[in-house]
């Protein structure tokens, strides 16, 4: 990765955690459904992924249930639960670094682009991205890999030069999918395991080894850059010396002194 400079980042798990506010969403609209959750930690499964899914996999709704389910869920959310987050610690400093080493960042969220751009306002964070890409409220854009390619498409972004950084598998997955590398992170709410399954080309443990990451990236392109100088030196040396070679055999052919003995 060590051409990577347009870093996208997952919202949910990785630049925020939003585990309150999502839980407490995900308990008011299983609630409405005479479901009681006494555990708010059961819920932290729908933190990441697109809440629809996450309905009918883990409850077993059909998908108007899990539309209705979503309708409730966001009665709460706009009201409070959008503001029960917090910034990760030492997020801020990441991107402010990343920023000044040149780097393009984007945020690609399976949460509605609305909510995400309140939310990263909320934490001075906006200032930071090019965009913030996300779902769309009705659900025509939500699964990552959509998201993904919405923004590269946006964007115009080379995917070759892109790293998709998230703490869930859909993460991973989404960035494969749009052909890019990726970074798991295990501050968020997936596991080693799910990351690496999944594929992670690099999985990391806090923010700051994630900088460490992308920083050593920086070193390890201007050591590749230095190893090209030295290699081109070293052709040109080589180029050189290659006619004196002839030319020192042309003469010992003849039974003269070689040319680098000649005054």
């Amino acid at each position: 990765m060590m051409d990577k400079d347009i870093l996208l980042f997952d919202l949910d798990g990785t630049l925020t955690d939003p585990k309150v506010g999502i839980t407490r969403s995900v308990a008011f609209a299983l609630d409405k459904a005479g479901i009681h959750v006494e555990n708010p930690d059961d819920l932290c499964a729908f933190i990441g992924p697109p809440l629809k899914d996450m309905f009918m996999e883990l409850y077993s709704f059909d998908e108007a249930q899990a539309l209705q389910a979503i309708a409730d869920y966001r009665v709460y959310f706009r009201k409070q639960g959008m503001l029960e987050n917090v910034a990760y610690p030492g997020i801020r400093e990441l991107l402010e670094a990343l920023q000044k080493q040149g780097k393009t960042l984007l945020v690609a969220t399976s949460k509605p682009e609305e909510f995400a751009c309140t939310i990263l306002k909320h934490f001075k964070l906006d200032s930071y991205m090019l965009d913030i890409c996300g779902a769309t409220m009705d659900g025509t854009r939500s699964d990552k890999a959509d998201v993904i390619a919405y923004a590269v498409q946006k964007h115009r972004l080379p995917v070759e030069r892109c790293v998709m950084i998230g703490d869930r598998r859909h993460d991973i997955i989404g960035g494969k999918k749009n052909g890019m590398r990726t970074i798991g992170v295990l501050y968020g709410y997936g596991s080693r395991e799910e990351l690496k399954e999944a594929g992670a080309d690099c999985i990391v443990e806090d923010v700051q080894s994630l900088l460490d990451v992308l920083k050593k990236e920086v070193h390890n392109m201007a050591d590749k850059k230095k190893k090209s100088t030295a290699e081109l030196l070293e052709q040109a040396r080589k180029a050189k010396q290659k006619p004196r070679t002839k030319l020192w055999k042309k003469h010992w052919a003849r039974g003269r002194t070689a040319p680098s003995l000649i005054k």
